[in-house]
């Protein structure tokens, strides 16, 4: 309707970007598609950031990447456009949208184009500068890492113009390791939206095809556990602070992401897809060639990659040693002293009493013991890898996805 209306007021050409998107912005697409050959308009699409369509290996991919990502940037001369005037009922009421989606979230980042240029220059200006040493910490990340990923999801800001951006700054004073750590994720930004543009089932099915067969738990219980990591309240404090952390900004850091898909698919033993619609629906850098290879790779069910089973607890203690993070996302655990923060159901009857804290009123207990679980994921997982299937489907994604040169 859309495309049609636009048509009456002499449309010819549409220009976009290549959306590497999920299944029903793949289908809207060939509808587009079609409804141009039929009345005759001329759709030019260009490519995203790097990405190569169609691409069946990646022989010479890093080449055609670094040709790309070198590239003169092209900005267009907006001023010059002759813009379309639209019928004054063309136009959608901002009163007919749902409320929650006029709302405003002081806590999410705000949008726009300005706003990203802005976010990568400070970025620059100084906090960046810490970068290489906190991208794992939930709390200093939240400042140290460049915040650029709504802005590159949401088509704000290009790869290629924050890599470019980036260069100028390799030789500064400190800052070397940090800019080098920078441009090796927008290398891999593209890396992954590659893989999923070549092998986009894998929004529906596990990209080694073997793990079709991997078991989970089906039980009742397992729909409590579900519930309680996507609520946030699985007694584990950093798994709930992470996740109520994202509710509430849209925003965590990598190794946290990272850490609550481990929980997901082998402290708990959920099958993925129970996890991975909810969890992206949270991000509000959502970009769909990142989130399923990523997830899918945390998960372990790649067959490739090594199989990553976080420790909730020694990554709290490592990342977030006092407790900083949880205390400002669980505001209950607020009184609990720093040494049983990591795991307060441990904390003695006497201490607790002081503080009137009682970690089945106040919180919650552990829904799992972490080591138990922790041992029979590693068992699970390590067996199901040495099966024949697995590792013929393995060597089937190295040949397709490594990139050779």
């Amino acid at each position: 309707k859309v495309l049609q209306n636009l048509k009456h007021i002499g449309l010819s050409h549409i220009f976009s970007h290549q959306e590497i998107g999920l299944s029903h912005t793949y289908s809207r697409d060939k509808r587009v598609l079609n409804w141009c050959e039929e009345n005759n308009i001329v759709w030019q699409e260009s490519p995203y950031g790097a990405v190569k369509r169609p691409l069946n290996n990646r022989t010479k991919w890093r080449k055609h990447w670094y040709g790309r990502i070198s590239g003169s940037v092209n900005d267009p001369a907006l001023e010059k456009i002759q813009w379309a005037e639209l019928p004054k009922n063309y136009h959608t009421p901002l009163s007919s949208l749902p409320d929650e989606w006029r709302l405003k979230n002081e806590k999410f980042q705000p949008g726009g184009e300005k706003r990203a240029w802005y976010t990568l220059h400070d970025f620059f200006k100084e906090r960046g500068k810490r970068y290489f040493g906190n991208i794992g910490k939930p709390e200093m990340a939240r400042q140290t890492c460049s915040r650029l990923s709504p802005y590159l999801a949401w088509g704000n800001m290009s790869i290629k113009q924050a890599y470019q951006h980036a260069l100028q700054h390799r030789q500064r004073t400190g800052w070397k390791r940090s800019v080098e750590a920078f441009c090796s994720r927008l290398s891999w930004h593209c890396h992954f939206i590659q893989k999923f543009e070549s092998e986009h089932e894998m929004e529906q099915r596990p990209v080694n095809h073997a793990y079709e067969q991997y078991t989970y738990d089906e039980s009742e219980e397992a729909l409590t556990h579900l519930t309680a990591w996507k609520t946030g309240a699985t007694g584990i404090p950093i798994i709930d602070a992470s996740m109520r952390a994202l509710q509430q900004t849209g925003y965590i850091n990598f190794r946290m992401r990272a850490m609550l898909v481990s929980f997901l698919c082998h402290h708990l033993n959920l099958n993925w897809q129970l996890g991975v619609v909810h969890l992206g629906s949270l991000f509000l850098d959502f970009e769909p060639g990142i989130h399923y290879p990523q997830f899918q790779m945390q998960a372990g069910i790649t067959g490739t990659n090594t199989i990553r089973i976080y420790n909730p607890i020694k990554q709290s203690q490592e990342k977030d040693p006092d407790g900083v993070f949880i205390k400002k996302w669980l505001p209950e655990l607020k009184d609990v002293p720093n040494e049983f923060i990591h795991e307060p159901h441990k904390i003695p009857p006497l201490d607790a009493a002081m503080i009137n804290f009682d970690i089945v009123r106040d919180y919650s207990l552990p829904i799992i013991d972490v080591q138990t679980a922790a041992k029979a994921a590693r068992d699970r997982l390590w067996a199901f890898r040495k099966r024949d299937d697995v590792k013929a489907e393995a060597k089937r994604i190295l040949y397709a996805h490594s990139v050779l040169n």
